[in-house]
């Protein structure tokens, strides 16, 4: 069967403000959530910040021609939430803006697609007195937010991601206070689950307007949930697993409305009812305005029965695989079969189109004596999720198409500095760019549309 990708496939790699930009005094910004997180002892691994990260705020011209260099028709990127509106309400910051404008423009220039996201997790901290997205009132500021982003930019680009993760933004900002806003409340992980998705509709509907071109989703971390065993109660976990992780953002952003037996597991850990968040009129207002799902896809999830306890507000728990599959440095299970048959249960539970907004994994390869960095497993894992998409593609899934995590080493979050997912090297003390063996053989594939049957020798550019 040929390997060659539909003529329009986007070939691309992603990244985040937070992560990459540094400059976090810059014109005019104003202090994100994850400023303040950061400064908490002990709350990133080895200390570190987003304070220089890459230093593409100031080198984004740089990103840019990497990204030409790539044959990339493609990039996401997310507008920094606190560049624009520095306290999360009223006035509009230019500056900001302008740093986004020329990057829209320089990416045209050379044939790339911007993919905009706007929330990739950096949101002002002043919006924090009402409580960050466990707060309604979150909802109308990421609506201003986004028509200030839209008055700029819509003109330009088709491609907008509103919210990247939000199951990711629940269970770590808001459930377990492992990212920022470093809240530990099932509660407020709740109230924060719904108001994402409502600032997804509430920012779909600005974009629509803007734009009669404008194509809208929202970046979903989906994992699939397998049994443990094939057991009654382990197949059960699953399917609530799944519906915990999967379907709450699936079902609701799609037109489904929030699925029943997650509603009563909600109700049951939380104490109260659903409707008590969940007003009348706002599933209406989350479903309909996906012109695709955004698939941010790592691992799945294996999952066995557990009792619900003091620290288990569901009954199921994640437990180690028995396959005996590949793991990144991270030991996050590589399973690409997973990532062709979640594209293709989109299609066929929810007819929608589907896009890879992200998948890539940790390997903490560097520069060896020949100056490259020869990351072989990333390659493979690469080369494995393309096969993948591709054999999605075959079953009828319409995968409109692939953007890697990433492009550049990055600020990864709680984790620092450690974890490496970019397509090209990042030397933090000194910012050097070194394009990894992975990241000439994307190029060629991207420049192609074709993959390779088996490994083949990598040389440089030039």
């Amino acid at each position: 069967m040929s390997t060659t990708f539909p003529d329009g496939f986007l070939w691309g790699a992603a990244t985040s403000a937070y992560q990459t930009e540094g400059s976090l005094t810059a014109d005019g910004r104003g202090r994100s959530v994850w400023d303040d997180f950061t400064a908490r002892p002990g709350a990133v691994e080895g200390g570190g910040d987003g304070s220089i990260a890459c230093d593409s705020y100031r080198r984004w011209a740089d990103d840019v021609q990497l990204v030409a260099d790539l044959h990339l028709g493609a990039y996401r990127f997310s507008v920094g939430w606190s560049r624009v509106l520095p306290t999360g309400r009223g006035p509009v910051e230019q500056r900001g803006l302008d740093h986004y404008e020329r990057l829209v423009d320089a990416l045209l220039e050379r044939g790339a697609t911007p993919v905009v996201t706007l929330n990739h997790w950096d949101m002002p901290s002043e919006l924090m007195r009402d409580g960050g997205w466990a707060g309604r009132s979150t909802v109308d500021a990421f609506g201003e937010y986004a028509s200030a982003v839209a008055d700029r930019l819509a003109d330009r680009v088709t491609w907008w991601i509103t919210q990247n993760e939000p199951w990711i933004v629940s269970l770590l900002g808001y459930q377990l206070g492992l990212h920022a806003p470093g809240v530990a409340d099932l509660d407020a992980a709740f109230r924060a689950a719904h108001h994402v998705l409502l600032g997804h509709g509430r920012a779909a509907d600005v974009l629509h307007a803007a734009s009669g071109r404008a194509q809208v989703g929202a970046a979903l971390s989906l994992f699939p949930c397998d049994p443990a065993t094939d057991a009654p109660e382990d197949r059960a976990a699953a399917w609530g697993s799944d519906g915990y992780v999967n379907r709450w953002y699936l079902d609701a952003l799609l037109g489904q409305g929030y699925p029943a037996d997650m509603r009563a597991h909600w109700e049951r850990a939380l104490g109260h009812g659903v409707d008590d968040v969940v007003r009348e009129g706002d599933e209406p207002a989350i479903a309909g305005r996906s012109d695709f799902v955004g698939v941010n896809y790592y691992t799945r999830r294996v999952v066995a029965a557990a009792p619900v306890g003091p620290d288990r507000a569901f009954p199921w728990r994640v437990v180690t695989a028995t396959d005996d599959n590949p793991r990144s440095d991270e030991g996050w299970e590589i399973v690409p079969d997973a990532l062709r048959d979640l594209l293709v249960r989109i299609e066929r539970e929810y007819g929608v189109p589907s896009m890879v907004t992200e998948n890539g994994g940790v390997f903490g390869d560097g520069p060896t004596h020949d100056g490259r960095v020869h990351d072989v497993r990333r390659t493979e894992l690469l080369l494995g999720h393309l096969r993948a998409v591709h054999h999605a593609i075959g079953a009828g899934a319409r995968v409109l198409g692939y953007l890697h995590w990433s492009l550049l080493d990055n600020f990864e979050w709680a984790l620092g500095y450690r974890p490496r997912f970019g397509l090209v090297h990042v030397d933090y003390p000194t910012g050097r760019r070194t394009v990894k063996d992975s990241g000439l053989l994307y190029a060629e594939i991207a420049r192609t549309g074709t993959l390779p049957d088996r490994l083949p020798a990598i040389t440089p550019f030039g």
